[in-house]
């Protein structure tokens, strides 16, 4: 199963990550690679630098960011792992790190499946 896994902050000292959370955040990377279980992941950039597309009452509205959320969404991962147990391992690994070397940090990570076509009755 694929699962999307989503790193969004609520609140960050006003000081740049340690070094030492970006080493062991890339030792932690090249695990979930090497174990297969990692297929893509990568930063986000604040939501000013994008757009929000919205569909309401059956009209669609096009806003620049920055959005009014309570957070930023800053980085995913995508992993292939045999359930949701193992995906939200690795999630809590990751937020471990920050909570660990970064004080003062704080956010969340989501875990949501991504629909295959198993979902959907076709075959594999």
């Amino acid at each position: 199963m694929r699962y999307m896994i989503t790193l969004r902050v609520t609140a960050q000292p006003d000081t740049p990550p340690p070094a030492e959370l970006m080493r062991a955040k890339a030792t932690l990377g090249e695990e979930a690679a090497k174990s297969g279980a990692l297929l893509d992941n990568g930063g986000l950039a604040p939501s000013a630098q994008g757009a929000r597309i919205e569909l309401t009452g059956g009209h669609m509205s096009v806003a620049d960011g920055p959005f009014p959320d309570v957070d930023e969404l800053a980085g995913y991962a995508v992993y292939q792992v045999a359930g949701k147990d193992e995906a939200v391992e690795w999630g809590s690994r990751f937020l471990a790190l920050h909570r660990d070397l970064w004080p003062g940090w704080e956010g969340r990570v989501d875990v949501l499946r991504i629909f295959g076509p198993e979902d959907f009755g076709a075959p594999r």
